[in-house]
């Protein structure tokens, strides 16, 4: 066993864009930070899994929501020549989508983690967590070196899993009323694509496709993602539980992303039902690419060129913190005074065993906030959450599981970390003010101005 004598400020476990937020945030207000993570690379559901575009940093009026470390990862990437920014989504179910090349993504995080100082360990895995008298001792990672522990005054846990929130002892639920959770996907890309074909089929079909989809706008929108396909989907009949079509445009003039597999009924935290999920979602994939270039128009000779490095998963654990978020605060649009980010996402539940989504929309149009107590756990005092395992029910969860909402969830629970490691508090005891404070100071979009409900 090594790694005993390492001992930092703020220790994070995960590294998808709730991680890697918290640690940057931890690390620029001072805290010696690490972050560990179990791939070789960072990025999460972003890059594992395939999860594109983003979506979305605004309201359904257009109104920005999320700013500060998630705006800057776009910005870095637009000077890179590796997105675009927020574009219209051309499907009409959120205002915008920021499209973003994966590959570069995984360069410019290490980069702005050096930058910013955060110590950096990969290939490893959370294994146990040390607890005595509610509080974490240390956490334990496995990797090629071995046993490796890890000693902080302050943990988050943006592992998704909430796996060390879950082996720390933390209260949790999973699923809804009967605990069953939405379905995983398999993403794939498509190369070889007539985007021009797509988008004159569009024109002359518009029944076929997702009824809020900006076609009359095509001749000057750029065509970014795509619902539809609904009568070629219905004549193929194909064993997937799925109404229609999802696709997305890009990186690439001629690539697509599609997000069309669907695996019902397994609980992604049972390793046999992970394994069996990993099988069906490949297989779903060779369907779906001979579906592809047989019935639907610019596919032709489009071929798949990648496949996630694992399946997409959209809820496991969620953690029981001081504050269980609900599907009726989101729709109210309702403020907090302790809000730490706020989101314009819809509630975007798929049946967790059949065809359908359940999509409500927020009042009027707006955005809800997300209160500080939604990441800080029952029982557990030096613990934060971040990403899609903070405490909600399974409504509130289909909103915040959203990666640009998840970046705000993560710069949240870095610069609180950072404030509870430095005057030496239980993560509840973090001042509100405070905390706020910095994350104004982050570009963070609170929201403060608007007064509260």
């Amino acid at each position: 066993m090594y790694g005993n004598d390492d001992r930092y400020d703020v220790a994070v476990l995960g590294g998808g864009p709730a991680g890697i937020a918290a640690a940057l945030a931890a690390a620029r207000s001072g805290a010696k930070t690490i972050l560990a993570e179990r791939y070789g690379f960072l990025g999460g559901m972003s890059t594992m899994a395939m999860v594109y575009p983003w979506m979305t940093f605004h309201t359904s009026t257009g109104k920005q929501v999320i700013r500060g470390i998630a705006q800057e990862v776009v910005d870095r990437l637009v000077s890179l020549n590796a997105s675009p920014g927020h574009l219209r989504d051309t499907i009409g179910f959120v205002h915008t989508l920021t499209p973003y090349h994966p590959e570069v993504y995984k360069f410019l995080v290490f980069e702005m983690l050096k930058e910013a100082g955060v110590k950096l360990l990969l290939h490893s895995m959370v294994t146990d967590v040390e607890v005595s008298d509610g509080r974490i001792l240390g956490v334990h990672l496995h990797n090629k070196s071995g046993k490796h522990i890890i000693r902080s005054k302050v943990y988050i846990d943006a592992t998704g899993d909430a796996d060390v929130a879950y082996l720390a002892g933390a209260p949790w639920e999973q699923g809804d009323e009967r605990q069953r959770v939405q379905p995983m996907t398999m993403k794939f890309r498509m190369k070889g694509v007539r985007i021009d074909e797509v988008k004159q089929y569009m024109q002359a079909h518009p029944e076929e496709f997702y009824e809020k989809s900006l076609i009359q706008e095509l001749d000057h929108l750029p065509l970014t993602g795509v619902m539809g396909f609904y009568s070629q989907w219905k004549k193929a009949d194909l064993p997937i539980p799925r109404e229609g079509l999802l696709f997305f445009t890009g990186p690439g003039k001629d690539e697509v992303l599609v997000n069309v597999s669907r695996i019902s009924g397994l609980d992604p935290t049972n390793v046999e039902d992970l394994t069996e999920a990993e099988m069906e979602g490949r297989k779903q994939v060779l369907l779906l690419e001979s579906f592809f270039r047989e019935y639907v128009p610019g596919f032709a000779d489009a071929v798949v060129t990648a496949t996630g490095t694992q399946v997409g998963i959209r809820e496991t654990r969620r953690i029981i913190g001081e504050y269980v978020l609900q599907g009726v605060d989101v729709l109210d649009g309702r403020r907090f005074d302790d809000v730490i980010a706020r989101s314009g996402y819809p509630i975007d539940i798929h049946n967790p065993e059949g065809k359908g989504v359940t999509a409500n929309f927020i009042r009027e149009g707006g955005a809800y906030d997300i209160p500080y107590r939604s990441i800080v756990p029952m029982q557990v005092e030096n613990l934060l959450l971040a990403g899609r395992c903070i405490s909600t029910t399974h409504e509130a969860q289909a909103t915040t599981r959203l990666t640009p909402s998840c970046m705000a969830i993560g710069q949240a629970a870095g610069a609180a970390a950072a404030i509870a490691a430095h005057r030496q508090c239980a993560v509840r005891d973090v001042p509100i003010a405070s905390l706020q404070g910095e994350l104004l100071k982050g570009n963070a979009e609170l929201g403060l101005e608007e007064g509260r409900a």
